[in-house]
């Protein structure tokens, strides 16, 4: 997995956990800051906004919108200028006790360049720019040929565009006899090589770019009669692009629809190509485990230690591992406690330790952090591989529920 896809998947929990919190009034605020906009003018902007909300009526409203400002001010000095990406930051009032204020600020240097400038106090934080970027840029290239009609497109996540529809003046076949026969399927033989050119210069001029920015996983061609094949065994298609053909499949309509029939005959291509490499990763994970190699181990405290050691080659990561550590410490007498456990089990922990196990203060601070981005963190700085398991797959719930979803291949036995 690129540092891209894990910063994808950094961003995707990131998500989800802003999506959940609720504001008691519109008191939650979202600030959006485009690649390349003065930071300067922000702060200016910002200054105004908290001279608006010394109007707010409501005196708790107005204390928790006027310290979400304060706060994104303070994290802004932080910064001389925009990140290149540009930054979010989402700030506000997360307690959900009444009358309790805890101002909590996320911010996000975002993976891909921010276009969206943006201010909002809501009950809800914005998220739609950064869900925008999580949308699938993977894509598969689609062609379907006959002798005298192509068409060109694309299908990302479950949605085909047609990129363009192509015809030929290739002549039908000729009743004719002797020389002009002859003559005339030259001429067929002509028209038809120049057909297949043309498309596969369309199809380079669609596709060439896709694949140099990784997104392109793979092609498929469709046609009724022999000419996919003629096609596909011809020079048509530039080399690397060839490389990429994962399926020739027969389909009887051409256009939008041959499309569609395209896309709906590959679906177990496509799924097999989804999950192959995914299969063939926890498959190896297993026969290591089985022949007990000592080149792999699971579980959150032995992943820790080989990642601390560097001795990982390649982290799986379910999608849907879950879990949270947390530092608490007393400010008190200096005593802390380190655990992992699920964002569910964090609250219960807070109820539950109102005093200081060692000196009985009340003095006591809580620290939390996603597990999953604190190891994909170790993973990179290592030059360890990381690689996301999804839920789709038999294989991938198997990994998740046998193992946590959290498992890893060694560079060398660790003891």
């Amino acid at each position: 997995m690129s540092h891209k896809s894990a910063e994808m998947y950094e961003l995707k929990k990131k998500v989800e956990e802003l999506k959940k919190i609720r504001g008691r009034a519109t008191e939650l605020v979202s600030l959006y800051i485009p690649a390349g906009y003065d930071i300067n003018k922000v702060m200016q902007q910002l200054r105004e906004e908290y001279g608006t909300a010394q109007n707010i009526k409501s005196k708790s409203t107005r204390k928790n919108v006027l310290g979400a400002l304060e706060r994104a001010m303070q994290h802004l000095k932080l910064y001389r200028q925009t990140p290149p990406t540009g930054l979010a930051l989402f700030v506000g009032n997360v307690s959900e006790q009444e009358g309790v204020s805890d101002i909590q600020l996320t911010a996000v240097i975002p993976p891909e360049p921010l276009r969206v400038r943006l201010y909002r106090c809501d009950q809800t934080f914005i998220t739609e720019p950064l869900e925008e970027m999580l949308r699938v840029k993977e894509a598969y290239g689609l062609i379907t040929v006959e002798k005298n009609e192509a068409s060109i497109g694309l299908l990302r996540g479950k949605r085909i565009e047609l990129i363009e529809e192509l015809t030929s003046n290739v002549p039908g076949k000729t009743r004719a006899g002797g020389q002009s026969a002859r003559r005339y399927e030259r001429i067929r033989e002509q028209e038809t090589h120049e057909f297949m050119k043309r498309i596969g210069e369309h199809a380079n001029k669609a596709f060439l770019p896709l694949l140099e920015a990784g997104e392109l996983k793979g092609i498929i061609i469709g046609g009724p009669g022999p000419t996919k094949e003629e096609f596909v065994e011809g020079d048509y298609l530039h080399h690397e692009l060839r490389k990429k053909i994962i399926g020739v499949l027969d389909i009887s309509y051409s256009g939008e629809y041959g499309l569609k029939e395209l896309v709906d005959k590959a679906s177990d291509i496509l799924r097999e190509h989804e999950a192959i490499k995914e299969r063939k990763l926890i498959q190896e994970f297993f026969r290591h485990l089985v022949k007990d190699t000592g080149m792999v181990t699971y579980g959150e405290h032995e992943v820790r230690k080989a990642l601390e050691l560097g001795a990982v080659d390649t982290l799986l990561l379910s999608e849907g591992y879950d879990r949270v550590r947390v530092r608490a410490k007393c400010n008190n007498c200096g005593w802390e406690e380190l655990k992992t456990m699920n964002e569910q089990e964090f609250h219960v922990y807070k109820k539950k330790l109102k005093l200081c196990p060692k000196c009985g203060s009340q003095n006591l601070t809580f620290e939390k952090w996603d597990v999953a981005e604190e190891f994909i963190k170790m993973a990179e700085e290592s030059g360890a591989n990381v690689e996301i398991i999804s839920l789709d797959t038999e294989d991938g719930q198997q990994f998740y529920k046998a193992f946590g979803g959290l498992g890893a291949f060694l560079r060398y036995k660790i003891h």
